[in-house]
């Protein structure tokens, strides 16, 4: 029996990743992946504009609409935790452990937000999409053909225990290392085809919190 999963993710970026990489291999297991980009803004005229997140107002408004369409789908998300809008639940009284820590309590506080539905799966990348792309150090600067600047991509990978810890700091996280590095990055086009060169196999195995929202859509995926 073929599942459903709802996605509604932040970008394009994350809508080509769900559909090139992670959606393939859930196909033999019988799963549907549907990435939804966010609205950001409806017009007067019924036209819609998407991708980006200024607040959980407009969040809470897709998701509400998802939720109501699944008809035993389960709805999930993908959104960057680095700079997610301080108005989300949980981002106010968040502990002081790990990242990995404070970012489950922001999921826990969404999910209870919306009641705690058994299908719905809030998910952040931790700490933001390009996190995953320091899963192999050989990868982006190969689909960048820059392979001199590897060892400084791959010195950045050795200063931290795994790529989701690279830090949340303005001008420290993920996305602004690799621009800096490599000032033609551009995440819709490099940022996807490094991706599927990775694997989600390499993903999962580099970013532990990433394969904890993985198993629970194979477990959803299983589940009788």
């Amino acid at each position: 029996m073929t599942k459903r999963v709802l996605v509604l993710v932040e970008g394009q970026t994350e809508e080509r990743f769900i559909k090139d990489v992670l959606a393939p291999p859930f196909l033999d297991r019988g799963l549907v992946l549907s990435p939804t980009i966010l609205v950001t803004k409806r017009a007067k005229d019924g036209s819609t504009f998407k991708g980006g997140l200024s607040g959980f107002g407009k969040f809470r408004n897709d998701t509400r609409r998802l939720l109501g369409e699944a008809g035993g789908a389960l709805v999930t998300t993908v959104l960057d935790y680095y700079r997610l809008p301080r108005d989300f639940p949980g981002m106010g009284d968040r502990p002081s452990g790990s990242p990995i820590e404070r970012v489950r309590h922001i999921e826990r506080a969404i999910a209870q937000a919306f009641g705690g539905p058994r299908y719905f799966i809030p998910f952040l990348a931790l700490h933001e999409y390009e996190a995953w792309l320091f899963s192999s150090t050989d990868e982006l600067p190969r689909v960048l053909t820059q392979h001199e600047r590897q060892p400084e991509f791959a010195r950045i990978r050795g200063e931290f225990s795994g790529p989701e810890d690279i830090n949340e700091r303005p001008d420290h996280s993920p996305s602004k290392r690799i621009i800096r590095l490599f000032p033609t990055y551009r995440k819709t086009v490099h940022g996807v085809a490094a991706a599927k060169r990775i694997g989600l196999d390499a993903i999962r195995r580099e970013c532990p919190h990433f394969n904890e929202w993985i198993l629970q859509l194979e477990n959803f995926a299983e589940a009788i």
